[in-house]
């Protein structure tokens, strides 16, 4: 078990999540969100959208708790959104990409217990907000998942 743990990141941060040790078991999966949602552009860093959903499925690989799921999902549409406002992002597959989590957000902050939804729904109405001056429609189309899935202001 120790070389296993030793041999790589990746199986510490899988056995942090499956085993629930450590004060934040999600931080390694959203610096990876980070990374690659949020590059750094004077390093000549790139996005990378598959990456960052990789992110995503090892967290449900590893530990897959619904409360998990949906704060990193959330943290996805937030640096996803953040990084296209701050360089005028204008990725297509990249906003695109956007939306498409931002509806899994949406679904995964819903199947929540009721106490736990109140901050996450107020944080991707932020994204919403924010996401209306990345151009594009995004704004629109994350207004239209909102309404769709009964979040209102």
């Amino acid at each position: 078990m120790q070389d296993l743990y030793a041999a790589s990141k990746d199986n510490q941060a899988f056995l942090h999540a499956r085993l629930n040790l450590g004060e934040d078991v999600l931080n390694p999966y959203k610096e990876a969100i980070d990374r690659w949602l949020w590059p750094d552009v004077f390093k000549n860093q790139n996005t990378s959208v598959a990456k960052a959903k990789k992110a995503l499925t090892d967290f449900k690989k590893a530990a897959g708790t619904a409360q998990g799921l949906a704060e990193l999902t959330v943290f996805y549409c937030e640096r996803a959104s953040g990084f296209s406002c701050d360089v005028a992002l204008d990725d297509e597959a990249y906003l695109s990409a956007l939306v498409r989590m931002f509806e899994q957000a949406l679904k995964a902050v819903a199947a929540l217990p009721e106490a736990q939804r109140l901050s996450l729904w107020s944080r991707l109405e932020m994204v919403r907000d924010r996401s209306h001056d990345i151009g594009y429609g995004v704004g629109e189309d994350l207004d239209a998942l909102l309404a769709e899935h009964g979040v209102h202001d």
